[in-house]
C-alpha cells in the first residue's frame, strides 16, 4: 500500500486530514501510530477547525521537520534551507489546488465550529479532502525520493 493509499484509508476511517497524512508515514518517521495521531490531532480542519492552513499540508510540514528539520536554533543556513523546503511543499500543493488555506479549499464558507463534521457517506462525496490528503502524501513521497 502506498503512503497516499494509507493516508486515504486512515482519513476514510475517521482520522482527521493531518492525522491521516502524518500517520501514513510511520514507517519512515519512526513515530508510532499513536504518537503520530496525537501529534497531528491539533491540525485537522485547518488547525483545530479554524480553517487556516490545510491539515494535510501541515502534516507534510511536520513530517518534513521530523525527517529533515534543524535542531540548532542558531544555524541560520539550516533554518533558511528548511524554510525553503517547507515553502516548496506548500507551492507544490498550491500549484495543484490553488491554495493551502482550508477555508479557500472548501469554497470559503466552511463551518469553523469546534464540533467535527459527522463522517457520513455524503461527507466523502461532497468534500474534496480525500484528494488533499492523497496529494499531500504524494508530495511528501516525492520529496523523500528526491533526497534518497
Amino acid at each position: 500500500m502506498t503512503h497516499a493509499e494509507k493516508a486515504e484509508k486512515l482519513f476514510r476511517g475517521g482520522a482527521n486530514c493531518a492525522q491521516a497524512v502524518l500517520t501514513a508515514f510511520t514507517d519512515i518517521t519512526g513515530l508510532t501510530e499513536e504518537q503520530s495521531m496525537k501529534m497531528a490531532s491539533s491540525f485537522g480542519g485547518g488547525m483545530g477547525r479554524l480553517r487556516e492552513v490545510c491539515g494535510a499540508c501541515s502534516a507534510a510540514f511536520l513530517a518534513a521537520g521530523i525527517l529533515y528539520g534543524y535542531s540548532d536554533p542558531h544555524d541560520a543556513k539550516a533554518k533558511a534551507d528548511h524554510y525553503a523546503l517547507i515553502q516548496s511543499i506548500a507551492e507544490d500543493f498550491r500549484r495543484t489546488h490553488g491554495s493551502i488555506i482550508c477555508r479557500e479549499l472548501l469554497g470559503g464558507s466552511a463551518d469553523s465550529s469546534p464540533a467535527p463534521t459527522e463522517r457520513t457517506p455524503g461527507f466523502y462525496t461532497s468534500r474534496p479532502c480525500v484528494s488533499y490528503v492523497r496529494d499531500a502524501a504524494d508530495i511528501l513521497d516525492r520529496l523523500i525520493k528526491s533526497r534518497a
